[in-house]
């Protein structure tokens, strides 16, 4: 029976135009733009790294981003708001089923979306891979699930999807632009650092950029502010988590 509803949620994701375009179409198109632009000459204003190896690892919370605070949260609202997983409990197919298989189908959507992304910058940009890719992966995982942690929270909070696509878009958006996913902090003023450090997936670009880099980072405070994000996110979302 599970093995349905995953393939029903497949089929369903890949129906869906917005979160596949922008997991695995819009992250490569801004690193084709950028790296078309600069290519992957040393830069003094990257501490000596190229815009292509700078831009990856940010690049990669976008993909996490779309999925994580967008695709997950508003699949689980609309499921809510028209009953579906009113219905389905009352059935074999359990409501936690289609939450697994909401799960499922959205990893492998970032998934793909970063081995794409990854691919593209390898074969036509020179990207240069991490120094260390034990814990790059390591850096990738822990900042995965503290993106799905928040995705968590914002679908337990939001009883409808529209408010369910309110809270999302809030969410989005200033962690996009603002902590350094599409626009580096390097060229951020100072006012606009100051910002960005409010923003906890700001810590999740350091680690992966520093991990993949191997730049200095505040490795403490990268580490404990991502781990407080899941822990905390996850404990409001599974109190606040209701499946009517």
């Amino acid at each position: 029976m599970f093995r349905g509803i995953l393939w029903f949620e497949t089929k369903r994701m890949a129906r869906n135009f917005v979160p596949v375009f922008f997991a695995l179409v819009f992250p490569v198109m801004m690193l084709s733009i950028f790296g078309g632009i600069y290519g992957s000459t040393p830069s003094a204003r990257f501490g000596g790294r190229g815009v292509v190896d700078s831009s990856v690892p940010a690049y990669l919370v976008l993909v996490i981003s779309v999925t994580g605070l967008m695709s997950f949260p508003l699949g689980l609202g609309e499921y809510r708001e028209r009953g579906v997983l009113k219905r389905f409990s009352s059935t074999p197919a359990r409501s936690s089923s289609f939450l697994l298989a909401q799960g499922i189908v959205n990893l492998v959507l970032t998934i793909g979306g970063v081995i794409l992304l990854v691919l593209t910058g390898l074969i036509f940009f020179g990207l240069h891979l991490p120094k260390n890719i034990v814990t790059t992966i390591f850096a990738l995982i822990l900042v995965m699930l503290g993106v799905y942690s928040v995705g968590a929270l914002i679908a337990a909070l939001a009883r409808t999807e529209r408010q369910a696509i309110v809270i999302a878009n809030l969410v989005y958006f200033p962690v996009i632009f603002l902590s350094g996913v599409t626009i580096p902090l390097a060229i951020f003023p100072s006012i606009m650092i100051k910002i960005s450090d409010f923003i906890p997936f700001t810590y999740g670009v350091k680690l992966l950029q520093s991990q993949w880099l191997g730049t200095s980072t505040n490795l403490g405070v990268d580490l404990s502010v991502i781990s407080a994000t899941i822990l905390l996110g996850a404990f409001v979302a599974i109190r606040a988590f209701r499946w009517e």
